[in-house]
């Protein structure tokens, strides 16, 4: 059994529990435990050393190198379809704002270029950018792309696109539009954005838009920001701050997956952890729904990058979740579902919060070590990097199994640990 430092030969990793022997097998790694000790905020260290800042610039050069390969000649995009099937450029909005981030590669690079122009061909007359489905999700990533891009015609797409997201937000000034609706703040859809597809938003989708809204610089101070931390604290499993039923008396901190299951389905919840037991406030032992670590990392990053204050309670008990349930092994409560999916948003998150170490806790809150998680990352990733600079895909829930869009994922991640 590979152990990781600091838990030398132990089979059993305080707060997280016992990770079981499959999983271990899928992962290739020992199981990591940490978590963040909240306190006041500190001026930020280098988050990696010499050796491992070097590995990750070979490892990141390596997936640039493998992603320059995988280029669609004729359309200069990434993961383009068969004709007549319909094209996700968040893929390629993904790939080239992982490039973007490398500091040797710029807007004239011949891959980026290129891959700017396959965007912003799928340029629609509302600000939005898609090929006839995923409108949102589409769009939000492309423009966190576009974000990056020091060009005119870049420029000129991200006033419209904010606004298509600003008017898709489901709210009372919502567009006519298949993929929303207008609401009112006491319904269970208000403030968030989704596919479009289930009838209800989502706190993935939502998180690309506040972070596309907060990449191309719109203000916080705007009302879709605010609107949008009305279902973050709805998706979010705490009594304390979320209104809705399915939540009453949870503890937990971290967050779910949706308000709703579908249209039909309103104000229940979703989360695709299942349920937990847990004690209420009072003491009563209840099921409640599952929170989970890829979405507690995009519900907080999006808590940051909408400038909540770092002792905001909202933020600190979302901190208290990944104090008791922090892992790169795999995605917490969901296994290797979406584990390099979970990456990105884990980078994205302790990027945002901006401190290079993590201080490890026992499941009853005392300290245990101090690690760096971008060290961390990236001794993970390494990992499973293939010889071609690609990922291995651990599972093909959500599109996982797409080598393009998982090694975007991992450069992206790479990417935030450099930083």
């Amino acid at each position: 059994m590979e152990t990781l430092p600091g838990r030398p030969g132990r089979r059993k990793w305080g707060c997280c529990g016992v990770l079981k022997e499959v999983q271990m097998l899928r992962a290739g790694v020992g199981f990591v435990c940490a978590s963040v000790l909240l306190g006041v905020s500190v001026e930020r260290a280098e988050a990696l050393d010499r050796e491992q800042r070097h590995r990750a610039q070979e490892m990141s050069a390596r997936a640039i190198e493998y992603l320059r390969t995988q280029q669609d000649e004729e359309t200069g995009g990434w993961s383009v379809p068969p004709e007549g099937v319909p094209a996700l450029p968040a893929v390629t909005g993904l790939v080239v704002r992982g490039m973007l981030m490398d500091p040797k590669i710029d807007a004239d690079d011949p891959a980026v270029a290129r891959g700017v122009e396959y965007l912003l061909s799928f340029r629609k007359p509302d600000g939005s950018i898609h090929d006839g489905v995923l409108a949102t999700y589409n769009t939000a990533i492309v423009l966190s792309a576009l974000a990056d891009v020091r060009r005119p015609d870049a420029a000129a797409a991200i006033v419209p696109a904010q606004n298509f997201l600003k008017g898709i937000q489901w709210s009372e000034d919502s567009l006519d539009h298949p993929e929303t609706g207008k609401v009112g703040r006491d319904h269970a859809f208000y403030g968030g954005i989704g596919y479009g597809r289930h009838g209800r938003p989502d706190l993935s989708n939502t998180s690309f838009a506040v972070e596309a809204w907060r990449a191309s610089g719109l203000s916080t101070d705007d009302e879709a920001f605010q609107r949008a931390l009305v279902f973050l604290e709805r998706v979010q499993m705490h009594g304390e701050f979320n209104d809705m039923e399915y939540a009453s008396g949870s503890t937990q901190g971290g967050f779910i997956y949706s308000t709703s299951i579908n249209a039909d389905e309103v104000g229940v919840g979703q989360s695709f952890a299942g349920t937990i037991e847990e004690v209420t406030f009072g003491g009563q032992r209840v099921s409640r729904l599952r929170a989970y670590g890829s979405m507690t990392y995009a519900g907080f990053k999006s808590y940051l990058y909408a400038n909540l204050d770092r002792d905001d309670p909202r933020v600190r008990t979302a901190h208290e979740w990944i104090a008791k349930n922090y892992t790169l092994a795999e995605n917490p409560g969901m296994g290797m579902d979406g584990f390099y999916y979970y990456m990105l948003m884990f980078s994205r998150a302790m990027d945002a919060w901006g401190e290079s170490t993590i201080t490890m806790l026992s499941e009853e809150g005392e300290p245990i070590e101090t690690r760096e998680w971008a060290s961390d990352l990236v001794e993970r990733l390494s990992m499973l990097q293939r010889e071609d600079g690609s990922f291995a895909s651990m599972d093909d829930r959500w599109m996982e199994d797409n080598p393009e869009l998982i090694t975007a994922y991992s450069l992206l991640a790479l990417q935030h640990a450099l930083r």
